[in-house]
């Protein structure tokens, strides 16, 4: 019964974590309840990159000593460096904390551990591990750029059954369905950046904005070309994110990657056109897809992943973790992929 317990207030946490997923960046998605007596006397969550954290926002909301048998659960360990803010593991020990339940340990080689043992050394009994995948999942973006300075690649499309990312030409007809586009937009509001090529604003003229949230979260716009050929009139250019929007030419995408990493960017997504798509699916740069499938045949001329391909179908890519969902009558594909080399040596 303890562990059910532990579990249903680590769940709270978490809702009060996804609270803050997409507005951190380059910070993680952490969420904080305190609890005395199966009862809950405080929340918090990180907001954004400079705010409170989620235990220092949760324990600022309690006014009074904190009662000594109180739990605080958060879902990830608590930082123990000084950052945009102090360290928050120094305020759980000022304000008196006696027992910190912990989701998931910080991913950092470099500080994985250090707030846990800071607590032990202050006389605070320290758990972890309560829905640890779920408390890591949460940060799937910030658990790889925290290690590799690479940010997480997403690829998204909307493609028919015949893996075309276009219509016939005269058909100005969307493939997907007014509820795949909606979950799409989702997804954008939780990245750090949107790649096209510029064939996609050439011949598409995308917004590439959040529509279904407030303008506070618009993720920077990069744009990939050869020639440096764009339109001045694009709405990337002119509309009121301009400002967030970037040229890279005669770059590679990998070098791209990079170099957004350094700008702290943690998460990317890939939205086409097929090029871009293709160049990412053979270099291997590609975490995880987000696939809609239309239910139409269109033979239209630009295929989703039209790259060099697998030599041999057991060098091929492999979806784990993969997910089916219907949206209207589209069918949703995610997962994460593996590459050959992994599914070899297992």
């Amino acid at each position: 019964m303890k562990e059910k317990a532990d579990e249903k207030f680590m769940r709270q946490a978490l809702d009060e974590a996804r609270k803050g997923a997409g507005f951190t960046s380059p910070n993680p998605a952490v969420g904080a309840i305190l609890v005395e007596r199966a009862r809950i006397l405080a929340r918090g969550y990180h907001r954004q990159a400079g705010a409170d954290h989620a235990e220092v926002d949760c324990l600022r909301k309690i006014s009074g000593p904190v009662p000594p048998g109180a739990i605080l659960y958060v879902t990830l360990e608590p930082c123990s460096t000084r950052g945009r803010t102090a360290p928050c593991v120094d305020y759980i020990i000022e304000r008196g904390v006696r027992r910190v339940m912990i989701g998931a340990v910080d991913p950092n080689p470099k500080h994985r551990g250090r707030a846990i043992e800071m607590l032990h050394r202050a006389g605070i009994e320290v758990s972890t591990g309560v829905l640890e995948s779920k408390c890591t999942a949460l940060n799937e973006a910030f658990n790889k750029w925290i290690r590799t300075r690479q940010p997480f690649v997403i690829a998204k499309c909307g493609m028919s059954l015949d893996g075309r990312l276009t219509a016939p030409p005269t058909d100005s007809q969307w493939i997907t369905s007014v509820q795949s586009r909606h979950d799409a937009q989702e997804l954008r509001a939780t990245v750090d950046v949107i790649i096209v090529g510029a064939e996609t604003i050439r011949q598409d003229n995308p917004r590439l904005t959040v529509r279904i949230r407030s303008a506070n979260k618009q993720p920077w716009r990069v744009i990939l070309t050869r020639s440096g050929r764009l339109p001045h009139n694009a709405n990337v250019f002119c509309d009121s994110h301009a400002s967030r929007t970037l040229i890279y030419r005669k770059q590679r995408l990998r070098t791209v990657l990079r170099d957004l990493g350094r700008r702290e960017m943690t998460s990317v997504l890939l939205e086409g056109g097929g090029e871009v798509l293709s160049e990412a699916l053979d270099q291997g740069l590609i975490d995880k897809v987000q696939i809609y499938i239309g239910a139409k045949l269109t033979s239209g001329s630009v295929l989703a992943f039209g790259g060099k391909g697998a030599r041999l179908t057991a060098e091929s890519f492999h979806l784990k973790s993969a997910r089916y969902e219907r949206f209207g009558h589209d069918v949703r594909v995610t997962g994460y992929l593996e590459s050959p080399a992994r599914i070899v040596l297992k």
